[in-house]
């Protein structure tokens, strides 16, 4: 095997806001050989275009961060096209990756996988005790399949080909690369869109759907994709002293939530609205709360480092050089 540092390392979903953080953050650990493909050159659904890849190619590592995703009304519209375009780009890589000799691989998932009436903070032994949120639930599955995916391929091909196939489970995230979209972006960034049109515009009210009581947590991107890179280093009797077989995926979160007009608030001091921030309490809140228990991977030795105000300003910034994908 090469050293470490000169590794192939095949990155799914480099587009994405996830993939991108976790090619910055392994450029910035001097990994040089890193591999792409977008979508034109290579369908992650079609099984001969990625066993052709990984035949071709031959990654040392894989970060499976490729996904179909998207918002309520789309899981909602298109429940069948989600479950499958991810349980496709799943199997095809995992098991091409497995058929090419790779050791080592991380899947992401979502904190969508825990049941709706999950007790908070959502640790990981929540997995399959209850019902799915209904609205996601096909999304959901086709993630719980991979997380079970790489257990299984761990506890069949781990002692007889070195396999250590690992899952993390990302909480709420914003920053670079992000959806600012108006209808179809999740709240961080949809936030800050509203704000800053109504900085422009000297609006004098911002109303906000909901009492703004719901409590929500928020990860910045970039701590996530260093999350990543931490946990695929990490010694395999490390990693094995926190997990149980059948239970083998890490949640990733920043440790503490805020209520939605706490975050409403925050965003506003960002953006440098100081107009009045109003409630609908008309409107749905939502889950009341949504909290990933992270105990396991800060007993690792992982911690978050940018805070909501830094990686507000971040986010911000990059909203205003125009990086918004529609």
């Amino acid at each position: 095997m090469p050293s470490d540092l000169s590794q192939k390392i095949y990155v799914a979903g480099h587009r994405g806001m996830v993939g991108s953080a976790i090619v910055r953050n392994l450029q910035a650990l001097g990994y040089q050989n890193i591999v792409t493909r977008t979508h034109a050159e290579m369908d992650l659904t079609d099984q001969a275009s990625v066993k052709v890849f990984f035949e071709q190619e031959k990654p040392d590592q894989v970060y499976l961060a490729a996904a179909r995703v998207g918002g309520i009304y789309a899981n909602n519209t298109f429940p069948a096209e989600f479950i499958y375009d991810n349980l496709m780009v799943q199997n095809n890589v995992i098991h091409q990756a497995f058929l090419s000799g790779v050791k080592k691989l991380l899947f992401l998932g979502s904190s969508c996988i825990y049941p709706k009436m999950v007790p908070q903070p959502m640790s990981e032994d929540a997995l399959l005790t209850g019902k799915l949120e209904a609205t996601n639930e096909p999304y959901a599955v086709a993630k719980i399949a991979g997380i079970k995916m790489c257990e299984s391929y761990n506890r069949q091909y781990g002692q007889s080909h070195g396999v250590d196939y690992r899952s993390v489970m990302p909480t709420n995230l914003y920053g670079p690369g992000d959806n600012y979209h108006p209808e179809n972006s999740h709240v961080i960034p949809a936030l800050i869109r509203r704000f800053h049109e109504a900085k422009v515009a000297n609006a004098p009210e911002v109303l906000i759907w909901g009492t703004g009581t719901p409590m929500r947590e928020f990860l910045y991107v970039d701590d996530m994709a260093a999350a990543c890179t931490f946990v695929m280093k990490l010694e395999k009797a490390s990693y094995d002293e926190q997990v149980v077989p059948m239970q083998n995926h890490i949640n990733v979160g920043y440790g503490s939530d805020i209520t939605i007009a706490d975050l409403a608030k925050t965003v506003a001091k960002a953006i440098g609205y100081q107009g009045h921030i109003a409630f609908d309490p008309s409107k749905p809140d939502g889950t009341p709360k949504k909290l990933m228990d992270s105990s396991r991977l800060n007993r690792m030795g992982w911690k978050p480092k940018v805070s909501l105000e830094q990686g507000l300003a971040i986010a911000y910034q990059e909203f205003l050089q125009g990086n918004k994908r529609g």
